[in-house]
């Protein structure tokens, strides 16, 4: 783990769930064969972001809601790499619903690992899609009026092979989480109930601790089983909700270059006469 150290030490305030999810990923990479150059890292917008500075493998600091195009990008241009985008419920359930929904049906190679805070940490705490609703903040000082959004039925519904959901306060369960969704052919979804000790005085790892249970038993390839289970919300299941093996995009696409003829060389020179 300590190889993966940059040497930058963490800003994150003290008590933040960042840490745990950080020394999860490194725990993760070690329980793991794959060098460490054979990761690319892609981060969102937020203090999750500033892991870019810590982790010592290939990393891309994107524009908010933008992890997930940077990550598929990488992973279409070298199929050989690990790519794992990384962060907050506001950057892919909010700026970057788009590239979620669309990833998920192309079954894009790669794990997507989101810092569930329920709030926008580095913004000083304004709510986010999956806020509770009647949250107050500094956008809604009089509590939001709107429903959550639950990412893990949106993508067991949005066509992810792979759907789990971990617990910063469980950095061990969390770390064998990454390890099954990095190793998982297809598109890996990690949401991460990750406490804001600073901005968010609701959903703390107290009130996560008597809510959360480990799933177990459960048949992860049956999908209306995995939804049923996704709605539940007197308690909070964390684990892996449903699984199943599907070809890849980058697969595919190979198989229609292999497939295809030789190009039709065309000259242009008349068209482009025709602009002047």
């Amino acid at each position: 783990m300590k190889n993966l150290d940059t040497g930058i030490f963490p800003t994150w305030c003290p008590g933040c769930g960042d840490f745990a999810i950080f020394s999860s990923i490194k725990n993760a990479i070690g329980m793991m064969d794959y060098p460490a150059e054979s990761y690319f890292f892609t981060y969102g917008i937020g203090c999750h972001g500033h892991m870019c500075n810590f982790l010592d493998v290939y990393g891309f600091e994107t524009l908010h809601g933008r992890p997930l195009p940077v990550a598929e990008g990488a992973k279409l241009a070298n199929r050989d790499l690990n790519v794992i985008a990384v962060s907050g419920d506001g950057d892919s359930y909010g700026e970057g619903i788009s590239h979620f929904m669309h990833i998920m049906r192309r079954n894009i190679d790669l794990t997507l690992i989101v810092h569930n805070n329920r709030v926008y940490g580095l913004t000083t705490g304004q709510v986010t899609p999956t806020s509770q609703k009647g949250f107050r903040s500094k956008s809604t000082p009089d509590g939001t009026i709107e429903q959550p959004m639950n990412p893990i039925s949106t993508a067991i519904l949005g066509g992810a092979t792979f759907v789990a959901r971990g617990f910063a306060g469980d950095p061990a369960h969390l770390s064998s989480l990454i390890v099954e969704g990095v190793k998982h052919k297809g598109f890996a979804l990690i949401d991460v109930f990750q406490p804001c000790v600073t901005f968010n005085h609701i959903n703390t790892y107290q009130w996560y601790r008597e809510k959360v249970y480990k799933l177990e038993g459960n048949n992860t390839s049956d999908r209306m089983e995995a939804l049923r289970i996704s709605m539940e919300q007197d308690k909070l299941p964390i684990g892996i909700f449903f699984r199943e093996e599907a070809k890849t995009y980058e697969e595919q696409v190979a198989t229609q270059v292999s497939l295809s003829s030789e190009p039709v060389k065309t000259d242009i020179k008349d068209l482009i006469e025709s602009f002047r």
